[in-house]
C-alpha cells in the first residue's frame, strides 16, 4: 500500500480556470517520498506533459526558489514547505490538536493521527508516533490516503451531504490493496450508515494486512442557529482522529474497549479548544 501521488484531477474546468498554474502545481506535487528527485523525462511523464513544456516549468521553479537542480536531477527545497505552511497557519487545527494527540499516544501507547477530506483522499493535518512501525507506508504530515479504505475517512465520509456522497460513490475506484477492502459502492454505502449511527469507524486490515485503526469525528460548530422549538441540529465534523494498531496484539473488540473513549475524550478536547481558539480570534 502506497499514500496516493494525486496530480490533480477533478472536474472538468471552469471559465476561471488557469491550466499553467494547475500544471505547474502538478510539476511540484509530483515529487513525494519516493520520488524525491527527477530527471526532466521523468517529470515530464508522472505529469502527462511534454518535455519542452515541463522543462519551462522546471525552469520558473528553480528561479523563484521552490525546486533547484543538480546535473540532471531536479528537486524540491525547503521553501516548497510555505505553500503548505499558509495552510496549516490559518488553519489552527494542526498546532490545536497536537498536544492532545501526544497526550493520547502516551495514554495507550499507540499512534494517533488527525486528519481532513480533500476530494477522495484523506490528509494528515498532525500526528504523535511511538516508537514500533506498523504500516508499510511512513505517515507524515500532508501523507494522502484513500478516503474508502480509511477509518479516518470512513468517519469523514459519512458526514457528507447525500448528493455529494453519492457523487464519491460514483467514481470509486475498484482496486482493492487487501482481500478485505471494501471496494463496492453499495457495500461502502451500508458500511457508512453504520459509522454514521454508531459514531465511530473501525477498519479491519483494508488499507494494509496486520492494520487495525479506529477513527472518531472531531465536531466543529453547529450547521445553522436553532430556534426553541427546532430539534439541535447536527454539528459539522471538520476532522477525524484516530488510532492506529497492529492487528496482531489487539482484536477488533479490544480495539473499541481500549481506544474508543480515549479517543473520544481527544476528539471533544479538540473540538473545545477549536472553538475557544475561534472566539478568541473573533
Amino acid at each position: 500500500m502506497t499514500a496516493t501521488r494525486s496530480t490533480g484531477d477533478g472536474p472538468g474546468p471552469s471559465d476561471q480556470y488557469v491550466q499553467s498554474l494547475v500544471r505547474g502545481l502538478n510539476v511540484i506535487r509530483a515529487f513525494d517520498e519516493d520520488h524525491p528527485e527527477m530527471t526532466l523525462s521523468e517529470i515530464a511523464a508522472a505529469t502527462s506533459l511534454t518535455r519542452a513544456t515541463a522543462r519551462r516549468f522546471l525552469s520558473t521553479l528553480v528561479e523563484v526558489g521552490y525546486m533547484k537542480s543538480h546535473g540532471r536531477w531536479y528537486s524540491l527545497t525547503p521553501r516548497v514547505l510555505e505553500l503548505g505552511f499558509s495552510y496549516l497557519s490559518s488553519l489552527s487545527l494542526p498546532e490545536v490538536a497536537q498536544p492532545y494527540l501526544e497526550r493520547l499516544s502516551q495514554e495507550i501507547d499507540e499512534s494517533s493521527s488527525v486528519s481532513v477530506l480533500d476530494g477522495s483522499d484523506i490528509v494528515y493535518v498532525a500526528r504523535a508516533t511511538i516508537r514500533r512501525r506498523i504500516m508499510s507506508v511512513t505517515i507524515n504530515i500532508g501523507t494522502r490516503l484513500p478516503a474508502h479504505l480509511t477509518a479516518m475517512g470512513r468517519v469523514l465520509l459519512a458526514a457528507q451531504a447525500p448528493e455529494d456522497l453519492s457523487d464519491y460513490l460514483r467514481t470509486l475506484p475498484s482496486d482493492a490493496p487487501t482481500e478485505r477492502a471494501i471496494t463496492d459502492p453499495a457495500a461502502l454505502r451500508t458500511e457508512l450508515d453504520l459509522v454514521r449511527e454508531q459514531g465511530f469507524s473501525l477498519i479491519d486490515q483494508e488499507v494494509q494486512e496486520g492494520l487495525r485503526s479506529i477513527a472518531v469525528p472531531v465536531l466543529g460548530r453547529r450547521q445553522h442557529s436553532v430556534s426553541r422549538n427546532s430539534d439541535t441540529p447536527p454539528r459539522t465534523v471538520i476532522a477525524a482522529v484516530n488510532v492506529s494498531t497492529s492487528a496482531s496484539s489487539l482484536s477488533r473488540a479490544d480495539i473499541v474497549d481500549r481506544f474508543l473513549d480515549p479517543l473520544r475524550r481527544t476528539s471533544a478536547a479538540i473540538a473545545d479548544d477549536l472553538e475557544e481558539t475561534r472566539r478568541g480570534r473573533g
